[in-house]
């Protein structure tokens, strides 16, 4: 049975790559696949290239907008080269895929990566919770993106066939799944108006951080659905008590 796993390509360039990709999840029972602004597909190269697992690549879908692409999901890591982050929890592949995998017994999981040449960039990095790392050789630690897919895959299958080994009283399950990123948005918006009704400033040099700041801090608490409800409810209520005081 299909793990319920998105693994996410975005604007990748070489249609091989894409083939390969495909191949490998097939390999490791994952059959999900969504690509973010592809260069070239569909691709010659990259039916070539999935070699059995036409099927998977054939089923492919293909978007403009990153947001669309991670739509229904809760847990959202990114790939990453970065041993640590100042901004992120950064986690190795191992412990990364338990988790995925915990997860999508709740609601769809989402495992993004970036494209060959420069990775996933900070605007893509937002809608993470925390970033996944593969260990590799310091001194060469680049690796090909299906090379990077198939580890992860691997590590997902291993976690998955873990989690069915073990009875049901042992099981780490989430009682509510995570946010979505839709839901996260709205509430994202909803306190940027709330921050500016209330003449809330960001009081950096540039004046441009505080959202990132914000973002950055309640992703990596990873709130549930449940969780965002009550905060902006907590908004909610703010401005309807602003609304009751005298102006002028």
């Amino acid at each position: 049975m299909p793990i319920p796993i998105r693994i996410v390509l975005i604007e990748t360039s070489h249609p091989g790559n894409i083939g390969a990709v495909a191949r490998a999840l097939k390999n490791m029972s994952l059959d999900e696949l969504v690509l973010v602004n592809p260069k070239a597909f569909p691709h010659p190269e990259a039916t070539a290239r999935a070699s059995g697992a036409e099927d998977l690549l054939s089923r492919a879908r293909v978007t403009s907008d990153l947001s669309a692409a991670l739509q229904g999901c809760g847990l959202v890591l990114a790939t990453t080269s970065r041993e640590r982050d100042g901004y992120f929890r950064v986690i190795d592949a191992r412990t990364a895929a338990r988790r995925a995998v915990e997860h999508a017994q709740v609601g769809p999981v989402a495992i993004m990566f970036g494209s060959e040449r420069t990775g996933l960039t900070n605007d893509e990095l937002r809608y993470a919770h925390a970033l996944l790392a593969i260990p590799a050789n310091p001194v060469y630690p680049s690796l090909n993106i299906a090379m990077a897919v198939q580890i992860v895959a691997y590590e997902v299958l291993c976690a998955q066939l873990e989690h069915d080994r073990q009875s049901p009283r042992r099981i780490t399950t989430p009682a509510v799944p995570l946010a979505n990123p839709e839901e996260l948005d709205r509430m994202y918006g909803h306190l940027a108006t709330v921050l500016e009704e209330i003449d809330f400033r960001d009081r950096t040099q540039s004046g441009t951080h505080l959202m990132k700041r914000i973002r950055r801090l309640l992703q990596r608490a990873e709130p549930d659905t449940n969780e965002v409800n009550i905060l902006r409810g907590i908004l909610t209520a703010v401005q309807h008590r602003r609304s009751q005081e005298p102006h002028g």
